[in-house]
Formats: C-alpha cells, sequence, structure tokens
C-alpha cells in the first residue's frame, strides 16, 4: 500500500512537471519560430517591393552643403523623414543586411504563356545556378504557387513596376538549422531536467508521504489492537448466552444475541484480514489451488439458501483448471463474490458462474440479476465499507466490506477484479494469472 501510494505521488508529480514543461518549451520555440518566419517575410516583402533588390541605403554626406544663417555659415539641414511605422518582433535592417541576406530572383514576362521568358539573377547566392532558378520557377509556376517554401528557399511572387511577374527566393538554411536546433537542444535539457527531478523526486518522496503513511500505520494498528480486543468480550457475550440457554432454554432473544455476536465475529475477522493484506511484507504461503473444484464446492455449500428463495444458478466451470496460489485465500474470494450474488439476486433471479482459462489467465465471472441497478461508478462497490443501499444491505447483513477483501485477495495474486452492469443485473470479473506448476516448486511463498 505505502510503496503503491509513493508510485502514485512520483507519477502525478511527474506528470504536472512534463505538462507544464512541454508548455513552456512548446511556447519557446513558437516564438523563435515566429520571429524566424517574421524576418523571412520583412525580407520577402522588402525585396519585392524594390523589384528584387534592397533599397539603397542613404549615407550621411561627409561634405554637407553650407547656408549662411544669422551672419554665420552652417551645414544645410536637411527636410525631416517620416520615420517607418514599428512594428512588434520587427527585424534590424542595417547597411550590412544586403550583404548577409542570400537570395536570388527570376523574372517572368508572362507566365501564363507556354513559352516562358526569364531573366534570372543569381548574384546575391552562391549555391543555385540559373538553371536550377528557371527549374524551381517552372515547377511553381506548374502548380500555380504563389508563395511558401522550396526545401531551404522561401519564395514569393509578386510584380515589377513594368507589369512582369518575379519570383524571389530567400535563402533560409541557416535559419532552419537554427529552429532545428534550438528544438533538439530544449527537448534535450527539458529531458535531463525531467531525470534529475525524477531522481528528486523519488529520493525526497517518502519524506513528503510520511504523514499519510504514519497515518495510516496508526490506523492498521487500531484496527489489529481493537480487533483482538474485541474478541475477548465477544467470547464472554456467547458464552454467557450459552450458559443463560442452558439454564433458561432457547429464546427469541438469545438466537438475536447469538447472530449478532456472529455478524460481530465475521466483521472483526474481514478488519484483521484487510490490516494484514495491507502489510506490504507479509508472507503469503502460495501453492497449487485447484480453481475449478474449489469454485464448484463452494457453489455446493449455497445450494440450500438457493432452494429457499427459489434462485437459479447457472454454473460453467472447468474443475481442470489450476492456479498458483493462497487456498485459503481464494476460497475466501469465491465465498464473498458468492454470497454477494445471492444476497442480492432477487427471489426467483438468475445467476450465472463461469470460469475458463483465457491465454495465460484464470476467467471467473460472477453474474446476478439485480432488483435494481446500482447508479455511478461501479468501481466503488470495492470501496471499504461503501453501500448503495443502506437498508437493503442491513437487511442482508451487509457491511460493505467484502468486496474490498476480495479486491485485497485478487491484488495479492497478481490480478485484477473488475465490474459492469450487464443486462439485467451486475457482472463481477476476477483474472488471475495461470502458471504452469511444476513438481519442483508445489508449495512457496509470495
Amino acid at each position: 500500500m505505502i510503496k503503491t501510494l509513493q508510485k502514485k505521488f512520483i507519477l502525478l508529480t511527474m506528470l504536472a512537471l512534463i505538462s507544464a514543461l512541454l508548455v513552456v518549451v512548446g511556447g519557446i520555440n513558437s516564438i523563435n519560430i515566429y520571429q524566424v518566419n517574421k524576418k523571412s517575410e520583412i525580407l520577402l516583402s522588402m525585396l519585392a517591393e524594390n523589384g528584387g533588390n534592397f533599397p539603397q541605403q542613404t549615407k550621411k554626406d561627409p561634405h554637407p552643403q553650407m547656408e549662411e544663417k544669422d551672419g554665420k555659415t552652417v551645414p544645410k539641414e536637411e527636410s525631416p523623414k517620416e520615420a517607418p511605422p514599428k512594428r512588434i518582433l520587427d527585424y534590424p535592417i542595417s547597411e550590412e543586411t544586403p550583404f548577409e541576406t542570400r537570395y536570388f530572383t527570376v523574372t517572368v514576362a508572362d507566365d501564363s504563356s507556354d513559352s516562358l521568358e526569364m531573366s534570372v539573377n543569381v548574384s546575391h547566392i552562391a549555391a543555385v545556378s540559373e538553371e536550377e532558378a528557371k527549374e524551381f520557377t517552372e515547377e511553381l509556376i506548374e502548380k500555380e504557387k504563389i508563395s511558401g517554401y522550396y526545401g531551404r528557399y522561401r519564395y514569393r511572387k509578386a510584380e515589377t513596376e513594368d507589369g512582369k511577374n518575379i519570383y524571389i527566393y530567400l535563402d533560409c538554411l541557416n535559419d532552419l538549422q537554427s529552429i532545428q536546433n534550438f528544438a533538439v537542444n530544449s527537448m534535450l535539457v527539458g529531458g535531463i531536467f525531467l531525470v534529475l527531478v525524477l531522481i528528486l523526486v523519488s529520493v525526497f518522496s517518502k519524506r513528503a508521504i510520511r504523514p499519510v503513511v504514519e497515518s495510516m500505520e496508526k490506523q492498521k494498528q487500531f484496527i489489529t489492537d481493537a480487533g483482538h480486543e474485541i474478541k475477548t468480550p465477544i467470547a464472554i457475550i456467547l458464552a454467557n448466552t450459552e450458559v443463560i440457554e442452558m439454564c433458561e432454554g432457547e429464546s427469541e432473544w438469545t438466537r438475536s444475541i447469538k447472530n449478532q455476536v456472529s455478524r460481530l465475529t465475521e466483521l472483526v475477522g474481514s478488519l484483521l484480514m484487510l490490516s494484514k493484506m495491507d502489510e506490504t511484507r507479509q508472507q503469503i504461503e502460495m501453492g497449487e489451488v485447484k480453481f475449478g473444484k474449489l469454485i464448484k464446492e463452494i457453489s455446493d455449500s449455497f445450494h440450500t439458501m438457493l432452494v429457499q428463495k427459489n434462485q437459479k444458478l447457472e454454473l460453467m466451470v472447468d474443475e481442470k483448471l489450476s492456479v498458483y496460489g493462497n487456498e485459503k485465500e481464494i476460497r475466501q474470494l469465491g465465498t464473498i463474490l458468492m454470497d454477494n450474488a445471492v444476497k442480492y439476486t432477487p427471489d426467483g433471479g438468475k445467476m450465472r458462474i463461469s470460469l475458463k482459462r483465457k491465454e495465460k489467465m484464470a476467467v471467473l465471472d460472477f453474474y446476478n440479476e439485480c432488483e435494481s441497478l446500482p447508479q455511478g461508478d461501479l468501481n466503488r462497490l470495492f470501496d471499504r465499507f461503501y453501500r448503495t443501499d443502506s437498508s437493503r444491505s442491513r437487511e442482508s447483513g451487509g457491511y460493505g466490506i467484502g468486496l474490498s477483501v476480495a479486491k485485497a485477495v485478487v491484488k495479492n495474486h497478481k490480478g485484477k477484479i473488475s465490474v459492469k452492469a450487464q443486462e439485467k443485473g451486475i457482472l463481477f470479473t476476477v483474472k488471475i494469472p495461470v502458471r504452469e506448476i511444476s513438481s519442483a516448486s508445489k508449495r512457496g511463498f509470495l
């Protein structure tokens, strides 16, 4: 139980951390991609607006014109120019930008005709020849593409002042490699971070769940101590009742006392068993259990109750099927499921028990009709002291603890138990692994 709680704590912590890390890393990479695309978009727009060339950068004249002002010779003032509007995450353009940018252009007089007259300018790039530039453009014209990516090149179709179509190609290899390297590095750093956090969480998880573990230990200790303490007054009450019957004879009151003592004894036994099953280091004696014959014996022991309630039982059990487990616990598992089915099947109702081998699992199905199907999450039936109908449970003598014991037994045998509504009733399914039992390992401990 403690190890399970620790694993859940580590799992939830790591899931929350991974989710947060994915959002952060994904957000940073998205911003990086946006900035790179924005840069190429600005450069393409600038080239498209200037006919495939960068605009001439105006430099400050080292010999400005002079003028007479207030009797002094001063540099002539230039008329102020309107500043271009600022754009968010804009790419800074400097005098070096034309020399840093690798691009080429292809001008087409009329790209709608069969004969294409192309003028190619590859003076600003060394990786592409004129023939390759023409091939790129012919393919784009054939596919009627006007913008996008062509391999490592981002392109755009524009129109020159003289009405010709110009295809501008911008080499984005460095930017694409930058995006890829940034993504790989961020994921690598994130992975290393997760591994380190996993190690730290695993180391400190015991300290984090220590208050819960201490509370659970106190609860188990209380149940164990209270169970043993209650056994003595129960035995005394039962002995006194038997003495009264010997002196006064059996009566309605003594029978009621003995029935309640029996119910209380059963409850204490179940609580003590659950407490023992919670002990993670408890060794359970294991051996070959003839599962099929055991289920047949349990169903036969309920024959009288079935007759009294006029209930019909359909039994489909492979009596040759055996499993490796603890016979006492598996017998208790079958008894709990059978008792639960008999209690909650209405008079004249039907039940069905099936046991067969499916691959490497022994599959046990308990089906019974119900007067009314439980609502909500049926898995809550395995919670301790949970009862769907308190008044009905009191009539049938249930405490809402039997199915939790059954779940603990199945868990001790590395199996699974599930429940679902089916037809007019409810179906419990138990799956226990089947192991090949050799003569050298007839008995053992789990």
